[in-house]
């Protein structure tokens, strides 16, 4: 039975429908490490908002929901509603510093069009 629970999480991790860069783990590690209790991991979702209509959320739970999918990166792991799922699929998700800001950028191929400010986006 443990075998039969291993071989689809292992087919799960390779069919991620996002990616997270090197510098996006490290930055999310440093921040877990800061949290009190320490989190199981982050979710990563799209929301209806913003003047687009959608938008995404990073935030950090102690256990996956039912009905996430659960994905690792470098042992971290990242839940993901079955929702947002279908809007994250081909996404990059990046940690960026720059001299005028820093955070997390994603790189989604299925927007087609962002508002203004960049905070959110239509598909």
């Amino acid at each position: 039975m443990a075998t039969a629970t291993a071989a689809p999480t292992q087919e799960t991790e390779k069919k991620a429908p996002l990616t997270l860069t090197p510098q996006a783990i490290a930055k999310v590690r440093e921040i877990m490490a800061t949290q009190d209790p320490l989190p199981a991991g982050l979710r990563i979702g799209v929301v209806g908002g913003g003047c687009s209509g959608f938008q995404y959320s990073m935030a950090f739970e102690i256990q996956s929901g039912m009905m996430d999918k659960v994905f690792s990166f470098d042992d971290l792991k990242v839940f993901v509603d079955a929702t947002s799922l279908m809007y994250l699929n081909g996404c990059i998700v990046d940690y960026v510093e720059t001299l005028e800001a820093a955070g997390f950028k994603f790189d989604n191929p299925q927007v087609k069009s962002t508002c203004g400010c960049g905070s959110s986006f239509s598909v």
